[in-house]
């Protein structure tokens, strides 16, 4: 049986990888099993991805929302967008979860011309610089010409001192980062030139899936019991993490929501940040 890519491409479907996505849900395998036979009845040769995925999500969904809220992480980055600033603010709060000083949209002057860099991030006096690539394509890939434009850049910064987060630095690390995929070239030519790449599923064990589901930093636009208007008025707040809602529940008390549905909202980013769920 085949499924039908965004791209119009065509590949086998592996019963293996759709479990294993499942599993990443958090559902047990009792309830992945039940997932699994549920789709797999309604499956058909040729089937979208996007019709295979919502059908997977619709029965997470039915099980508990926080399954379908992290099976739907790929798709809750390109909801960060359109154009990706968001994406920025996001990248931004995880290096702070990690222990950076950040900040987003910074322009810099450079050698030779000003650049606007995406986020920059201070760690222990060491200054990272970021340039973010989003996109709305969910097969996109990212291609050898990324990393090279952007080692130009590094390169007309890299010698120059500036004054973030109370200290004089200069560049010392690059870093790529994107919500789609690198190319293998992508990879080669980043590894040769010392810039720190990371995307949907690179590097493998240390992704942006890997971290996210791993320090449990999931962005606002998971959470199901959200609307897309209440999703992009929290965003347009600062609200970015669904640890934001978490540690502050006031932070909803402008969406004006019922007190059934803020329960339900509160429930679900409980389960999804709260280590003990």
């Amino acid at each position: 049986m085949n499924v039908t890519k965004y791209s119009g491409e065509q590949t086998h479907f592996d019963e293996t990888i759709f479990k294993r996505s499942l599993f990443k849900s958090g559902a047990s395998d009792e309830q992945v099993n039940l997932v699994f036979n549920e789709v797999m009845e309604k499956m058909y040769d040729g089937i979208a991805t996007r019709e295979l995925y919502q059908l997977a999500f619709d029965e997470l969904h039915k099980i508990k929302n926080s399954f379908a809220a992290r099976y739907s992480l790929k798709r809750a980055l390109r909801d960060l967008g359109p154009e990706g600033y968001y994406f920025e603010k996001w990248i931004s709060r995880i290096f702070q979860q990690l222990g950076y000083n950040s900040t987003t949209s910074k322009t810099l002057q450079g050698n030779a011309v000003t650049h606007e860099i995406d986020v920059l991030a201070e760690r222990n006096g060491e200054f990272n610089l970021c340039e973010c690539k989003f996109r709305n394509d969910e097969d996109a890939k990212i291609s050898v010409t990324t990393p090279m434009y952007f080692l130009s850049r590094f390169n007309d910064l890299r010698n120059n001192e500036y004054d973030f987060f109370g200290k004089i630095m200069k560049p010392k690390y690059g870093w790529l980062i994107t919500n789609a995929y690198f190319t293998s070239d992508s990879v080669a030519f980043s590894k040769h030139y010392d810039i720190n790449i990371l995307s949907w599923d690179y590097p493998a064990g240390s992704s942006l899936k890997n971290i996210t589901d791993n320090m449990r930093l999931y962005p606002i636009t998971c959470l199901t019991s959200l609307t897309t208007d209440e999703k992009k008025f929290l965003l347009s707040k600062d609200v970015v993490l669904v640890n934001d809602i978490y540690t502050n529940p006031k932070k909803l008390d402008d969406i004006k929501c019922s007190s059934l549905k803020l329960e339900e909202i509160l429930n679900e980013a409980k389960e999804l940040v709260d280590s003990n769920e």
